[in-house]
């Protein structure tokens, strides 16, 4: 297949959402590993400092190849990126909070349940409802997500404040986060009454834009010594800016194509390749439970495809 017929395919926003989840999981496991080097809001930062320069690279390249220029960034679309951009910040950062309560499995796990909360905030908030096939699709993925993970509500420890407590707290704060991020991208990119290819692009590169000034602010006033860190740890912090502006670009676009419930309910696919990066480089174990997940998981793509 072509660049071209990539980029007109009926499936597009398929191919872009698989991207985007397989980036995200390895990103995810990057973040991770630089939680134990810096602290919350400096791994968060380096999501998006280390991806700026290829997200700019990405967006006049899309601009030339898909003959379009620079359009104008009316107030709407301001409005929508700028609240986005400070939405997935706070998502991000709870994700990265949740890894020091919960096993990496788990913790992601916790923010998967974007997709569910995509689902009720798109309805509720931004006339995006879905089929009933499609709502029993993202319920029966979300589970499978939740299975898979072990994910135990024990209301004993949760009354507690325990450390289970905060870990479920972070993680479903993250999946909001990052629920109300996703559909106030699809809102700016549709703002912009362009090229949806192109508006995704720029739209990407404005949030990172902005995102990288308020994150490197905000550690800069924090704690200055984090900066360094983020220098001196540059060959993860460049492979975390990689794979995120990779996955950005395949989230921003699908987003843009499609109804953001749809393209994150198929995103749970990412949750196998978290498994293994479990296994592989954690070394967390997880019980055979999670056999049945996949199953709801596999389940649930079929359904939202067919």
């Amino acid at each position: 297949m072509s660049i071209s017929e990539l980029f007109t395919s009926e499936y597009t926003w398929i191919y872009f959402t698989l991207l985007a989840a397989a980036m995200q999981a390895i990103r995810t496991a990057g973040q991770k590993q630089l939680s134990g080097k810096l602290n919350s809001m400096a791994t968060t930062a380096v999501r998006y400092v280390y991806a700026l320069p290829f997200a700019w690279v990405y967006v006049w390249w899309m601009l030339d190849f898909r003959e379009v220029s620079v359009p104008t960034l009316n107030n709407d679309f301001l409005f929508y990126a700028l609240i986005a951009c400070v939405s997935q910040i706070i998502g991000t950062a709870c994700l990265v909070a949740a890894f020091r309560y919960k096993n990496f499995a788990v913790a992601t796990s916790l923010a998967k349940t974007e997709a569910i909360q995509v689902a009720i905030v798109g309805a509720l908030l931004f006339a995006a409802p879905l089929s009933i096939m499609g709502w029993f699709s993202v319920i029966v993925g979300v589970i499978g997500v939740l299975f898979v993970s072990k994910v135990k509500f024990r209301p004993s420890e949760f009354l507690a404040g325990s450390d289970a407590k905060m870990g479920l707290l972070y993680g479903l704060a993250a999946g909001l986060g990052l629920a109300i991020t996703t559909l106030l991208i699809r809102e700016s990119s549709l703002a912009l009454n362009i090229d949806l290819m192109v508006s995704a692009a720029i739209t990407l590169v404005f949030m990172i834009t902005v995102q990288s000034i308020i994150s490197v602010t905000y550690v800069y006033f924090e704690d200055k010594a984090q900066l360094k860190l983020m220098l001196s740890h540059w060959r993860l912090c460049l492979f975390v800016g990689i794979t995120s502006v990779l996955g950005s670009i395949g989230w921003f676009t699908g987003a843009s194509l499609q109804n953001a419930a749809y393209v994150k309910a198929l995103g749970q696919v990412e949750f196998f390749i978290t498994l293994a990066l479990t296994y592989r480089l954690f070394k967390e174990k997880i019980t055979t439970i999670e056999y049945i997940g996949m199953l709801l998981i596999i389940l649930s793509v079929v359904i939202l495809l067919l």
